[in-house]
């Protein structure tokens, strides 16, 4: 392969990974654009479903193993980088915005109350993200042994056991109960 075409192959991960990381908010929602943006032009299917599954086992953050992965099977080193430079600008910037903004205005009693008005809502996203899960078609699947692991869990994590073991314990009973 000839430099141009190397450099042409990295300013495209930088550009792909720059687009995925500005229209998405998470990971797993990254998955469906950066998908279309990546199979067939830079990387197989094959590929692209062993970087998913690969960046679900390993623990961090799912897009940037995914960039990492990506980047890496369509431009080696450099690619891992331009992709990872790609993924980490937009949240990085808008992390600074933020936090600048929350910086300036945190001693005023509106961003107090805001912040106040927002700790619900967080609260209410997470338990509708936990009731979808429970109503998924995998779910209804495994049933009883699904709502064991869910009640062990939650009992694992009320008496503030670390998240990363509570998990991995999970696992392992899953393991077991769903042979």
């Amino acid at each position: 392969m000839n430099p141009p075409a190397k450099v042409s192959v990295w300013l495209k991960l930088f550009w792909m990974f720059l687009k995925v990381n500005l229209l998405t908010t998470s990971g797993p929602a990254s998955v469906g654009l950066l998908y279309k943006e990546s199979v067939g032009t830079i990387m197989s299917e094959a590929q692209f479903i062993e970087a998913v599954g690969l960046s679900n086992v390993l623990p961090g953050s799912e897009a940037l193993k995914l960039a990492m992965f990506v980047g890496f099977a369509a431009g080696g080193f450099p690619g891992v980088l331009t992709a990872l430079v790609g993924a980490v600008l937009p949240p990085t910037i808008i992390m600074l915005t933020v936090v600048s903004v929350l910086e300036r205005y945190q001693s005023e009693t509106w961003m107090e109350n805001f912040i106040k008005g927002m700790s619900p809502a967080v609260g209410v996203l997470i338990a509708l993200v936990a009731w979808q899960i429970f109503r998924s078609d995998a779910s209804k699947s495994i049933g009883r042994r699904a709502l064991a692991i869910g009640a062990v869990a939650f009992v694992a994590l009320w008496f503030d056991l670390p998240s990363p073991l509570v998990l991995f314990g999970a696992g392992i009973l899953g393991v077991f109960l769903f042979r």
